[in-house]
């Protein structure tokens, strides 16, 4: 599936019209339902397909994040053969206590992958708890930034950089980031 067809699909398929109260505490007439993209097979493997393209070539490990995150990183890490890690929101109190499950990230450079990004803010935790546990984090991809500049900033004074599949934002459809 070319790219456009891609984000139509994506649109139709998850674009959601109402009063939504955003993660980030926002409030939006319209929202990504995420899992309904993420719930098809199709829109799945194409999204993976395109999004491979943009792990950058030295990344060794791939994060999915709780819990949208998951599902992407996972038919990511099938597409490229690259290991996954299924990154927590926080530790668990028990068994291993760790924020992340799966293959070591001590020393590891590792690209976050994300599906819709407003603020950063998620993100942002997730790299500071994954910095701790040793994993050399400066890449982040997702599928949809609906954030502003201002998120960009703020994962800049992270030294995150982003590189989203597409961006959206209020006054404008979905689009391309090509």
């Amino acid at each position: 599936m070319d790219k456009t067809t891609l984000f139509e699909e994506i649109q139709k398929t998850s674009l959601l019209k109402g009063h939504f109260v955003l993660r980030s505490g926002q409030h939006s007439t319209e929202y990504f339902n995420k899992y309904l993209f993420e719930s098809s097979p199709v829109l799945l493997s194409a999204i993976a397909e395109h999004l491979k393209t943009l792990i950058p070539s030295d990344t060794q490990v791939l994060a999915g994040l709780e819990m949208g995150g998951i599902p992407l990183a996972v038919a990511l890490s099938l597409t490229t053969e690259l290991p996954v890690v299924f990154v927590r929101k926080k530790a668990k109190e028990y068994g291993t206590k760790k924020i992340t499950e799966g293959c070591s990230i001590q020393n590891q450079k590792v690209c976050i992958v994300e599906d819709v990004i407003t603020t950063g803010g998620q993100v942002i935790k997730s790299a500071q708890s994954m910095r701790e546990e040793g994993a050399l984090i400066e890449n982040v991809i997702c599928v949809i930034h609906r954030g502003g500049s201002d998120s960009l900033e703020k994962l800049q004074e992270a030294h995150l950089k982003l590189h989203p599949l597409f961006k959206w934002n209020k006054t404008e459809d979905l689009k391309s980031n090509s």
